[in-house]
């Protein structure tokens, strides 16, 4: 490796704009998850997927991955599609809550469990994991964002631009750990059916407006030409042509993922007998009758 490489990839390692709160927030999460290894076995696989998912958020928030992703609306879906969806769909089927509530220091455990218990703590809870807002979460923070209007706004305030990319990782989050949660209905929050096909219903608006970008034939976002183009030999048309196949496309395949995995689920709980039929599948029954004696 030369000279020239080295500082070429300290250069797309150095962030475009440097943020405190997310270097905090990426090593405590590391630290935690490490911790909990040390104390839980966690195979090699989880681990993988855990430290893979973190670096792909890392590399799409705090390198100059940024920079450009301001300046090309393809690169800009890119940074979306890894941030709604791969990264946090790669950590949430690390599973990483036990193993990180496993990494808290002792004295720290206590205050945690009364916080699930306090109703402040319980009212949280129950609202991130609610199975219709969470859902509904998850497609608007991509939606409202594609918005002509929001998205040049977004481009010009970096207040609303942080704002933007922390919603889309928030929400896919706690979208992933509704539908990748292995547990039957209760205690998860969505039932195992409502797991499978919850993907295929956000995944179908998020198609449409791949589709209805990707076909546009005049340009949606000038703000990219007002920003100035990082790679000028791309027409503003070729540009928003790829970004709306990219969410049309590998989106789609990553609420795919979801789909499978999900059905995995039911399969494995059909298997042990812990899946419930949906009430529409189960048999009537004609209680309160007695047979009429001859």
């Amino acid at each position: 490796m030369n000279y020239s490489t080295v500082e070429l990839a300290v250069d797309w390692l150095t962030p475009w704009e440097r943020s405190p709160t997310l270097i905090l927030l990426f090593t405590l999460g590391i630290v935690l998850f490490w911790r909990g290894t040390r104390t839980r076995h966690v195979r090699a696989a989880r681990q993988w997927l855990f430290y893979g998912g973190v670096l792909l958020l890392y590399l799409c928030l705090h390198t100059r991955v940024d920079y450009y992703a301001e300046r090309m609306f393809f690169i800009h879906r890119i940074q979306h599609l890894f941030l709604h969806h791969l990264a946090p769909f790669m950590v949430m089927l690390a599973y990483p809550g036990q193993v990180m509530r496993a990494g808290l220091p002792r004295r720290w455990r206590p205050y945690w469990r009364r916080f699930e218990h306090h109703p402040v703590g319980a009212f949280c809870i129950r609202w991130c994991t609610h199975p219709v807002l969470i859902p509904f979460l998850f497609v608007f923070f991509v939606l409202i964002w594609l918005l002509p209007v929001t998205q040049f706004y977004s481009m010009i305030d970096w207040r609303l631009y942080r704002f933007m990319n922390w919603s889309v990782v928030i929400s896919g989050f706690m979208y992933w750990n509704l539908i990748l949660d292995r547990r039957p209905h209760p205690p998860a929050a969505m039932s195992p059916w409502g797991r499978v096909i919850s993907p295929l219903l956000t995944m179908t608006p998020q198609i449409i407006a791949g589709a209805y970008i990707a076909f546009t034939t005049y340009d949606l976002y000038p703000i990219f030409d007002l920003c100035g183009r990082a790679i000028p030999s791309i027409s503003a048309i070729q540009d928003q042509t790829m970004g709306g196949l990219i969410m049309w496309v590998p989106a789609g395949l990553v609420e795919t993922m979801g789909v499978i995995f999900a059905l995995r689920t039911v399969m494995r709980l059909a298997a042990k007998n812990k899946l419930e039929l949906p009430r529409w599948l189960q048999p009537k029954q004609n209680l309160g009758t007695t047979p009429r004696s001859l």
